[in-house]
């Protein structure tokens, strides 16, 4: 169980979002202002994993609209990521990503947060790491089931809001919405206006 404890570092070879290749990119000092959001993926060049990539790559102003910087991993080599990057989605690549892909080779990342399956791939994790390298929020999903990246945008949304202002946020909350105070009388009031709409 990694949520609350401080994210494995490592420093591994991956594709940057400009294309290059580079042999000692560190977790901790690719942390965005506010922090990261560090997601596995099984294999380059396999089925749901390209929706994905796609799917982060198309929301990525948002997380970096919130200081938050994207991270993608996997047990391919840094050259089959470039590779993949280069192939166009038509014919069956994630084009030009705009968020490094760290390569994990020896799975020791992979092993570190706890997502490797059966020695091979990587299950689809995704950890939300605070700008001090906290884990504060942690997903796992089995290979056949595909994440929701706007899901992970509300858990940053709250995690931003409870940093800020020091409130709890509650079932179903989203940006905008009221949050409510960690003690019995915020809770009870909280409840007393909003029990319906849970």
């Amino acid at each position: 169980m990694i949520v609350t404890k401080k994210a494995p570092d490592f420093t591994a070879p991956a594709v940057l979002a400009n294309g290059e290749i580079v042999e000692d990119f560190n977790l901790y000092e690719n942390i965005g202002e506010k922090g990261a959001v560090l997601f596995f993926y099984p294999l380059d060049f396999t089925f749901v994993c390209p929706s994905e990539l796609i799917a982060f790559d198309h929301r990525l102003d948002e997380f970096k609209k919130r200081g938050i910087n994207v991270i993608g991993c996997s047990v391919d080599s840094q050259y089959s990521h470039f590779a993949w990057r280069e192939t166009p989605i038509e014919k069956g690549g994630i084009g030009r990503v705009g968020y490094p892909l760290v390569a994990d080779l020896t799975k020791q990342i992979a092993r570190d947060y706890d997502v490797l399956l059966n020695e091979a791939v990587a299950l689809r994790g995704s950890f939300l790491i605070d700008k001090d390298g906290t884990v504060r929020h942690a997903v796992l999903n089995d290979l056949p089931l595909g994440r929701n990246i706007d899901e992970m945008i509300r858990m940053v949304d709250a995690m931003l809001f409870t940093n800020e202002h020091g409130e709890v946020c509650p079932a179903n909350w989203k940006e905008g919405d009221e949050a409510m105070k960690p003690d019995p009388k915020g809770v009870a009031e909280y409840l007393q206006k909003h029990a319906q709409e849970l």
